[in-house]
């Protein structure tokens, strides 16, 4: 097994990043010719692996396979150099990636200051940043001193939705790995291959899921998730009722906040205790003196995550409504292409033929605008009614 294997549907990326790995390798012996890209920009849709990808290079990038002295490609996925990179404990390997709605200056600095550091193993110093679209513009201005003016060894691998997601300063100054959404039969195989999942159940997860990995291996692993998702799926049919409409819109926010009061309950404990306990109150003993400040910091963090997760949940519920009404739009252009919601064709059938192509786009753009909308800060529950109400009128 490579550590190419779980690029899944991305063979063309895969070759691309085996032969950097390569031509990495010859600049360290001194052989290459030119030299070595130092900021990499790895875009793609969410869920389809642009952080796999970006760690697979990293593990390329610090393999010590003893087979490459035979003419063996970087990658090997049994080496020290590839095991370590890829579990997260290879010194020359950083990798970043924030609970929080932003990554700010100190953050970058902080990352920029690592980068400067000369590799403990020899080889590279690789910093992958995966959630580089999320970057202030204050610490993008702070990154973009760092990537053009790199220190020799060190590797920048940035992760990103779109290269619209990334500051132009910053995009305009890397190599674009572009991934594409894998399609539903490697998703289902992947699923079956490395998480046991029943061969059914993995189809349905896949083709529900769009090609997002981590979706449909959440949609085949729990059932609450396909649940909520059924519930989603059921608003197009109750828009005719503006009661049912606004009753549907409240449920679909207070899922996504009991998702991210969930997540809350598992990790803002935990941090609490360990935090007290590193500052020497055990056992529930009082806080010493002058370290209010600090327990606040971590207040106002498991805040912001709480944010962050509730947007992340609602968003994943738009995009199921997107891909229900991309189906619709396809049974009214009779387009050959398979359906995501299959399942609820009966459904998709009414839909499509009791309105026109140009009300399912309208209604397409209204979950886009309410996406949009929570994204800049416009309160979930309002953004949501809004949609709903387009939904109905189309």
């Amino acid at each position: 097994m490579t550590v190419w294997d779980d690029l899944v549907g991305q063979d063309r990326v895969a070759e691309q990043l085996r032969t950097a790995a390569g031509a990495a390798r010859a600049v360290l012996a001194g052989e290459g010719v030119g030299g070595m890209t130092h900021a990499w920009l790895f875009t793609g849709p969410p869920g389809v692996g642009t952080a796999t990808a970006a760690r697979a290079f990293a593990a390329a990038l610090q393999c010590v396979s003893p087979d490459l002295a035979l003419g063996a490609e970087p990658g090997c996925g049994h080496c020290d150099g590839c095991h370590t990179a890829l579990t997260g404990t290879h010194a020359d390997v950083d990798v970043v990636a924030t609970e929080l709605l932003s990554i700010g200056v100190k953050e970058t600095r902080d990352l920029v200051r690592r980068a400067a550091m000369t590799p403990a193993g020899g080889r590279w110093q690789v910093i992958i940043l995966e959630d580089a679209g999320r970057l202030t513009e204050g610490a993008g201005n702070v990154l973009l001193k760092a990537i053009e003016e790199p220190a020799d060894r060190t590797v920048w691998l940035l992760c990103a939705p779109s290269l619209e997601d990334a500051l132009p300063t910053i995009r305009s100054r890397c190599r674009n790995v572009a991934l594409r959404t894998p399609p539903a039969g490697a998703v289902a195989d992947l699923l079956m291959r490395r998480d046991g999942i029943d061969p059914a159940m993995a189809a349905f997860a896949a083709s529900a899921s769009g090609g997002d990995i981590k979706s449909a291996r959440r949609l085949a692993l729990d059932e609450q998730a396909r649940g909520r998702r059924a519930d989603v799926l059921r608003i197009p049919m109750v828009v005719g009722d503006i009661g049912l409409a606004m009753a549907a819109a409240q449920r679909l926010v207070d899922a996504a906040a009991e998702d991210a009061k969930q997540v809350a309950a598992d990790l803002d404990g935990r941090e609490t205790e360990d935090l007290r306990a590193a500052l020497g109150a055990v056992g529930g003993g009082r806080m010493p003196s002058g370290t209010a400040g600090v327990m606040k910091e971590l207040e106002n963090k498991q805040k912001k995550r709480a944010t962050r997760t509730q947007r992340d949940c609602l968003d994943r519920a738009l995009v199921d409504l997107t891909a229900f009404y991309r189906d619709v739009l396809a049974l009214q252009l009779r387009a050959a292409v398979p359906l995501a919601n299959d399942v609820l064709r009966a459904d998709l059938d009414t839909i499509a033929r009791t309105s026109t192509p140009e009300a399912t786009l309208r209604r397409i753009e209204a979950i886009l605008a309410c996406r949009r909308a929570i994204d800049a800060n416009v309160a979930p529950l309002l953004a949501v009614e809004a949609m709903v109400l387009m939904l109905r009128t189309g």
